[in-house]
């Protein structure tokens, strides 16, 4: 008795082992048949846990609980808990543990022995078993793409095999015999069951379910009588004792989400976009909390919910800037090409030096240039050949500055900003300007002309660009 109680509790530990493995339900698409919504990557609630009891009638046997040679039929109990795991809508496993005893025979060997008639012999057994049933949702496969009806009942089917433990007890007219059989859980005692059930879908949390099963034990002394009990044995030529167990239970779903996957429905998915494809006039709502600015991105997702009338928008709902100078298209005057905001997004068109500062400081504006790069732009020539003619008129000599923005390190910058005021000195030198009266100096980003442009992530692209620059100084 020990070594049967001992195994079975270790099945049983090895059942809620079982459990504990995490098989999450696959991310699917939930459709709402409401409204015009989908939402990705929802999941479903997968697991659930079961319990019921019913009445197990050994039905093919040497000794029978129904209709046996008295007339009586003799009614046992039974037990069930399972652990469920939902694979797909129509698909799952069940890992169940059974409790219970059968009666059979001539009469119920709990009472005392009635005496006359045909009473032979009476046996109970009660019986552990372990197994793994698969589980068909049948309603859900056979349910009708244009079925509306609330979804609430469901036929399952289940069958499964597993392993048996024993003890089977026989009394005669005059006594109880010994026990006829004991026999513990192993790899030998296999058994297989089938039946169907009828769930009814209580709440999100909770079914209910009626369902018949039929046991297959394998085993000729499940009865308590056999092949050692010739005059018993004859009464059957099979050697498996099988029986029905009618039952209750009820399944409790598990998990955070508001339908579990058995629940799901596919069908009504294809059925409510049929209906949306085929009625032409349906009103579908698009932005349920609205369009702020009517450009056509919806408030829950629009970046940008106060863009002006008439720009044009990304998919966040960001008015477009071709040339990222930080002046939208709808105002820039110069879509293609950079330039600040007080000329409406264009280059400044200054073509001669202008003093700045009394006369010492002498500002050449659009000498300008690439990200690190020291390379002199086309655009720059006008602007450098006015500065030739304008040096060469004059008598003072000139330091000419290099510049960089915030962006990079101070010593990169330092040798970028050398290069450029380098590379403008030659140009100038090589047409026609004295050699001796210029001098190149690099000031990295030591002289901002927009000094809050640092760091460089504070201001749109033409400020940064503005830093990147040459300008002249009379030495």
């Amino acid at each position: 008795m020990k070594k049967k109680f001992s195994i079975a509790a270790l099945s049983f530990v090895s059942m809620l082992g079982f459990a504990q493995v995490d098989y999450s339900a696959k991310a699917v698409t939930s459709y709402s048949a409401t409204e015009n919504t989908t939402t990705s990557n929802t999941k479903f609630n997968s697991w659930g846990i079961s319990a019921g009891a019913g009445v197990p009638l050994v039905q093919a046997a040497d000794l029978t609980s129904i209709k046996n040679g008295n007339g009586k039929n003799l009614l046992g109990y039974s037990a069930y808990f399972s652990i469920d795991k939902a694979i797909t809508h129509a698909f799952g496993l069940k890992l169940q543990y059974d409790r219970g005893e059968t009666r059979q025979g001539d009469f119920d060997t709990r009472d005392k022995h009635p005496g006359g008639g045909n009473y032979i012999v009476g046996a109970r057994t009660q019986y552990d078993a372990l197994s793994l049933l698969g589980d068909v949702n049948f309603s859900s496969l056979l349910r009708r793409v244009d079925n509306k009806s609330p979804y609430r009942w469901a036929l399952h089917g289940y069958a499964g095999i597993g392993t048996l433990a024993y003890r089977a007890y026989q009394k005669d007219m005059t006594s109880q015999r010994l026990m006829t059989e004991i026999k513990p859980f192993s790899l030998h005692s296999l058994f297989g069951q089938a039946g169907a059930g009828l769930k009814y879908k209580v709440s999100n949390s909770l079914d209910l379910e009626a369902r018949l099963m039929y046991v297959m034990t394998g085993d000729d002394e499940f009865d308590g009588g056999g092949r050692q009990y010739s005059a018993i044995n004859s009464r059957e030529d099979q050697i498996s004792d099988n029986m029905f167990n009618a039952q209750l239970g009820m399944t409790f779903k598990l998990g955070p989400n508001e339908t579990h996957l058995m629940w799901h429905d596919p069908m009504q998915e294809i059925y409510y976009n049929l209906n949306v494809l085929e009625n032409k006039t349906t009103d579908v709502e698009v932005c349920s909390k609205g369009d702020l600015d009517n450009d056509g991105v919806c408030d829950d997702w629009d970046r940008e919910l106060n863009t002006p009338a008439g720009a044009r928008v990304d998919g966040a709902g960001v008015a477009l800037d071709a040339d990222l100078d930080g002046v939208i298209d709808l105002y820039d005057k110069c879509v293609t090409v950079q330039g600040p905001v007080e000329n409406q997004g264009c280059p400044n068109t200054d073509t001669a030096p202008t003093q700045v500062v009394g006369g010492t400081t002498r500002n050449l504006e659009g000498i300008e240039f690439d990200f690190d790069s020291d390379r002199i732009l086309s655009s720059n020539t006008p602007i450098l050949n006015n500065a030739v003619n304008y040096i060469k008129s004059s008598s003072d000599s000139y330091n000419v500055f290099g510049s960089t923005d915030a962006k990079g390190s101070d010593s990169y910058n330092q040798n970028l900003s050398q290069r450029r005021a380098d590379n403008v000195k030659k140009y100038l030198i090589s047409n026609g300007v004295e050699s001796n009266r210029l001098n190149s100096i690099g000031l990295g980003e030591s002289k901002l002309r927009y000094p809050e442009c640092q760091p460089a992530e504070n201001c749109p692209e033409w400020k940064n660009r503005a830093n990147r620059r040459v300008y002249f100084e009379v030495k």
